[in-house]
């Protein structure tokens, strides 16, 4: 009996040893939680980009989209006078051709009406100063009237002017005979547009020109303004040109007409730029971004509105603090424009704030 009391006190002990030593094993392996709070660092902030809020009417740069167009005042618009059947095109879409140039060539019937009427106009004019001759030397002679050569006088000056005419006709539409028209380029430049090609046939009521061409030396850049926009431009601002064709390039000029009529479909207001165009870099139809220097007048400071963080039906900056190095403001828009906001409430003018990751560093300063 002793014997198995021993037995059942060694077990229980055990029992208890072994639940000891599980619970202050248990014990060990749980660790408080570190309290872990997210710092800012100064190696942070010197990776981050920093903006600054920007005084009342300061000049700040205004960002739009762009399209290059030809110069309307050197372009030239190339329409047929005649109607007929094109014979050769010698030129090409985006050939460089000279004033004078020929660009088609066409036999037209009303060409070969011109011809008759220039040789036949020539002929009377001929007949008309023999009959003037004939009719001074009788008169002199006294076998006839001082009206006989009264007339033979005013019909020479007739067919003198008939002929000029027909020979005006003539080299108005080209100067041609035997029934040819030819088409020259009347200004040097680049054929930008062509609507024709051997053996077409053009008719009478053509109304669509066969060639425009132009002097790309100068070119024109017509920016889009939306409404929000449209007070801050004026005729004169200086202008900055981007095109992505030369990302290391940028063209200059000025707002030389503001078209003062808003599009029905896309709702802009044009603006015209002038640029010169050496080595003819810019083409017709390239997209282009235009920077311009714009001084507004809005007396509150303003900011990039891409800075600001939108929570809770709240608006905060992350501003540059020399004793948090980085504090949430909040902050009241008075006014936008484009991507620019005025701020009527929460920052002055020459504080810093965070233009990078803001939404990140936002998330984990406010908790």
């Amino acid at each position: 009996m002793q014997t198995q009391i021993k037995k059942f006190t060694r077990l229980t002990i055990g029992v208890i040893a072994a639940f000891v030593f599980l619970q202050s094993c248990t014990e060990h392996v749980k660790e408080p939680p570190k309290d872990e709070k997210f710092a800012i660092t100064d190696s942070l902030i010197n990776r981050l980009l920093i903006d600054t809020v920007r005084n009342p009417n300061s000049e700040t740069d205004l960002s739009f989209s762009a399209k290059i167009a030809p110069n309307d005042e050197t372009t030239a618009k190339i329409f047929p006078m005649v109607s007929g059947n094109v014979r050769s095109v010698p030129v090409k879409l985006g050939d460089r051709v000279s004033k004078g140039q020929v660009l088609a060539t066409m036999g037209s019937a009303e060409m070969a009406g011109f011809d008759k009427e220039a040789i036949s106009s020539s002929a009377e004019l001929r007949n008309a100063a023999r009959s003037m001759k004939l009719a001074e030397d009788l008169y002199k002679s006294g076998l006839s009237s001082a009206r006989d050569l009264e007339e033979a006088k005013n019909n020479y000056l007739v067919k003198q002017a008939e002929e000029k005419r027909s020979k005006a006709v003539l080299n108005l539409n080209g100067g041609s005979t035997n029934g040819t028209y030819t088409l020259k380029s009347p200004i040097s430049g680049f054929v930008i547009e062509k609507n024709v090609n051997s053996n077409m046939q053009l008719r009478p009521d053509n109304s669509q020109s066969l060639f425009t061409v132009a002097d790309l030396s100068t070119v024109w850049a017509l920016i889009n303004i939306y409404e929000s926009d449209i007070a801050s431009i004026k005729e004169g601002d200086e202008v900055k040109i981007s095109i992505l064709s030369y990302p290391d390039k940028v063209f200059t000029g000025k707002i030389d007409k503001i078209y003062n009529i808003l599009d029905e479909d896309s709702k802009v207001m044009h603006a015209r730029v002038s640029i010169p165009n050496p080595g003819y870099l810019l083409k017709p139809g390239m997209m282009a971004t235009v920077q311009i220097a714009s001084k507004s007048d809005v007396n509150l400071p303003s900011i990039n509105a891409n800075n600001i963080i939108f929570d809770e039906n709240k608006n905060y900056v992350l501003v540059l603090d020399k004793v948090k190095k980085v504090r949430i403001q909040q902050v009241e828009i008075g006014r936008k424009s484009g991507d620019k906001a005025y701020i009527s409430k929460g920052l002055q003018p020459g504080d810093r704030i965070v233009a990078s990751k803001q939404v990140f560093l936002y998330e984990s300063l406010k908790d």
